[in-house]
């Protein structure tokens, strides 16, 4: 048994080698590879069945790719220490891979298909996300499964005002654009990223670019399937066909389909009215044998995209009667929901969105976790999909691919404008679609954008997006760019591509193609004709609220930030948290403490004005350095016979002294101070020995009229002999502290 592998390498352009192998692992799968670069290795797998499942009508396409976290020599820290379900970092990788495999497949093969994809070693520098799809692509390369095409994907980014493909990590942070481009040799196939307010020529050129660098990969691949010997394609069982069925579909639906997709109807009108002539039609052609029966939906399906296509094309016509460029009716709303710290309802035509803002401390933040690295986000988005939204019954479960998706889009989207990291608050963007019919994901982003204004979030620029889509006749070369596209629409098309962003430039953009020979031209023409779109809802919104609320709402949570000296953090922060915790529980706020360089940067926060003023000033109680001739309230905290020891600021007390309390003698200070009193003092100075603070409360009293200070020698006769120091309660050894706490 030979475990000889099999090898191909190529250069990303700058002297960086990607390697490709097959033969050593997983010899049991269909198509399995390795895919290394630096000390990233990624190991891809695909296994497809032979045979289809009775009744398969559809392509039953998985794609996982998930992260051992021994690949960074990490141990989970779930309760379990194993890995789980996916994260939504991986599932979003996963949809990448999918989008732009999926189109390489027949459009007849039914098989199972599995992909897998799996980080088994990971370098710090190396974004995993951008190899994964080159490895999912080179596993179906070497294997039989019928493919029709090879694909690769690259990540990118403009660094520094220059195009780099496949950036480190350390680059990213840095970058202004960050785009994953999916392709075959000859055509894109998926685009998806963001940037922070590149320009629509910026996006051509970075995908021009991209595509010139997954050619190389293809070659690679190809080179790669050679060596191995290249596997003749498996036959496939191909899924029943009756034409003579289709024509007699086409005679009794052609006309009244038609008919439907020029009423200008509602969806639920119209799917209603398609369901009603597709059961009309099934019972005129009577009893049929069943493998015929699932054709008639087949059939009638296919005609009727057919037809709506052909209605686009020749007369510039859409199935609610829209011109091919013109927008819904839009209807916006800020301020809808009393209890939210900031809320918006956004309708066009039939979408809609309600969202809601919530605006949380640093302890809200979201870890985010992935092999490589641990990091946490103050930004975070929600997007729901129920199905009452689109008038269906179905079970609520956990939210689904597609949901992680469009909540991506649309985080990403709007972070390009959120404040930088100085600002205090974590923020939570929930966003329930109500109804659906064509791009939630963009009226998420243009309800996001409302409710972050509305809840006084500094956002400097109103985000909007919007869908387009793309019909294309082949056959004489016609196509029609489509805005604002509806459900339908979005199923019938060769291309839909949503882009968000403000006036002045593109934050977000989601592309798949399914056809062939797009031109770069078309692209250009599609992507100004968005943009037209988005300046018009931008506009909309900009209407509803102009700017953003100068102050989060009443009840939201109040921030106080304050700058302490790095060495005082621990005076805050207390023995094992106990300081800030009573600060808390007393005052009823939120505190969080940061070291940056060599301060502390210390927010507080509440809803309530008073509590935050009586945290603040506990803090700078702790913070402040005493100041001789100041004056402070204080609390006596224990009364002794020679005078008491009173707190005069937070955790710093001082000696009052008998003869300091009054201007007259006392002889105790029994009925005087006790426990708990309240007292303003004034801080006289302190032991240069052991820096016990000495406080007068006298000194705050008008001095009564006639008063003379008695002679210090006087005084000294009048409390009789000083004793011996080794008989002195005040000596260590007799532990009472030292001559200052005992009024020597």
């Amino acid at each position: 048994m030979s475990l000889q592998p099999i090898t191909v390498e190529f250069d990303l352009g700058d002297g960086r080698k990607v390697e490709i192998e097959t033969g050593r692992l997983a010899r049991q799968a269909d198509g399995a590879v390795t895919v290394r670069m630096g000390d990233c290795i990624l190991l891809a797998t695909v296994v497809a069945s032979k045979e289809t499942k009775e009744g398969q009508d559809f392509f039953p396409l998985i794609v996982d790719y998930r992260e051992s976290f021994a690949a960074a020599g990490r141990i989970p820290g779930s309760f379990f220490k194993r890995e789980g379900k996916l994260s939504d970092y991986e599932v979003l990788i996963s949809r990448l891979i999918d989008r732009a495999l999926r189109p390489l497949f027949p459009d007849d093969y039914f098989c199972d298909v599995q992909v897998l994809v799996t980080l088994v070693s990971s370098d710090a520098e190396v974004m995993p996300d951008a190899l994964a799809g080159l490895a999912a692509s080179a596993a179906l390369a070497v294997s039989d499964i019928p493919i029709q095409e090879l694909i690769s994907e690259v990540r990118v980014a403009r660094v520094d005002g220059q195009f780099v493909i496949n950036p480190s990590r350390s680059q990213l942070a840095a970058a202004d654009m960050d785009f994953m481009v999916g392709a075959t040799e000859k055509n894109i196939l998926m685009v998806e990223g963001e940037s922070k307010e590149c320009l629509e020529e910026d996006l051509i050129q970075a995908i021009q670019l991209a595509h010139e660098a997954i050619k190389i990969q293809i070659a690679a691949q190809r080179q790669l399937r050679e060596k191995a010997g290249a596997k003749p394609k498996r036959d496939y069982p191909k899924p029943h066909r009756n034409e003579a069925l289709r024509e007699k579909i086409v005679e009794l639906a052609k006309d009244r389909i038609s008919a439907i997709a020029h009423t200008n109807t509602t969806k639920q009108q119209r799917t209603e009215a398609f369901k009603q002539l597709q059961e009309e039609i099934t019972q005129a052609l009577g009893e049929l044998p069943a493998e015929d029966q699932p054709l008639i939906g087949y059939y009638f399906h296919e005609l009727q995209r057919e037809i709506v296509r052909n209605m686009i094309l020749d007369e510039g016509r859409r199935l609610d009667g829209r011109g091919l460029k013109d927008i819904r009716p839009l209807d916006m709303q800020v301020d809808v929901l009393p209890s939210t710290h900031g809320s918006a309802i956004f309708t066009r035509g039939e979408t809609q969105s309600l969202t809601t803002v919530t605006l949380g401390t640093p302890e809200d933040e979201l870890l985010i976790e992935t092999a490589a690295i641990s990091d946490y986000s103050k930004f975070i988005l929600h997007y729901n999909f129920p199905p009452f939204s689109t008038g269906e019954v179905k079970m609520m479960r956990a939210p689904g691919r597609r949901e992680i998706g469009h909540g991506n889009l649309a985080l990403r989207s709007l972070k390009q404008m959120m404040p930088n990291g100085d600002y205090p608050y974590t923020v939570r963007v929930v966003s329930d679609i109500l109804e659906s019919n064509g791009s939630s994901s963009m009226a998420t982003v243009c309800a996001g954008s409302l409710a972050l204004m509305d809840a006084g979030v500094p956002l400097p620029k109103h985000v909007g997006g919007i869908a387009m889509g793309l019909i294309s006749r082949p056959e004489d070369g016609k196509y029609a760019i489509l805005t604002d596209i509806l459900g339908d629409e979005d199923h019938l098309g060769d291309m839909d591509f949503k882009v968000a962003g403000t006036r002045e430039g593109i934050c977000g953009v989601q592309m798949d193609i399914k056809v062939d020979g797009l031109s770069m031209d078309v692209m250009r023409e599609a992507l100004e004709q968005a943009r037209q779109a988005r300046l018009f809802i931008l506009d909309a919104m900009y209407r509803c609220i102009p700017q953003h609320r100068e102050e989060p709402k009443p009840h939201a949570p109040r921030v106080v930030k304050m700058f302490i000296d790095r060495e005082f953090i621990g005076a805050v922060i207390g023995p094992g948290g106990k300081i800030i915790q009573e600060i808390q529980r007393e005052t009823g706020t939120t505190i969080s403490i940061e070291e940056v360089g060599a301060t502390g940067e210390v927010s507080i926060f509440s809803s309530d004005k008073h509590s935050l003023e009586k945290a603040v000033q506990w803090i700078k109680g702790i913070v402040a350095v005493p100041t001789v001739g100041e004056t402070y309230e204080g609390e006596v905290k224990a009364v002794m016979p020679y005078g008491a020891f009173v707190e005069f600021l937070p955790g710093r007390q001082g000696l009052l002294h008998i003869s300091e309390v009054s201007w007259k003698h006392l002889d105790s200070l029994e009925g005087v101070l006790k426990e708990g009193d309240k007292i303003k003092v004034k801080l006289t100075g302190a032991d240069p020995k052991t820096g016990k603070f000495k406080l007068s409360r006298k000194a705050l009293l008008p001095r009564p009229e006639g008063y003379h200070q008695p002679p210090v020698n006087a005084q000294s006769r009048q409390r009789g002999p000083r004793p011996h120091p080794r008989q002195s309660p005040s000596h260590p050894r007799h532990g009472r502290g030292n001559a200052a706490e005992q009024g020597e």
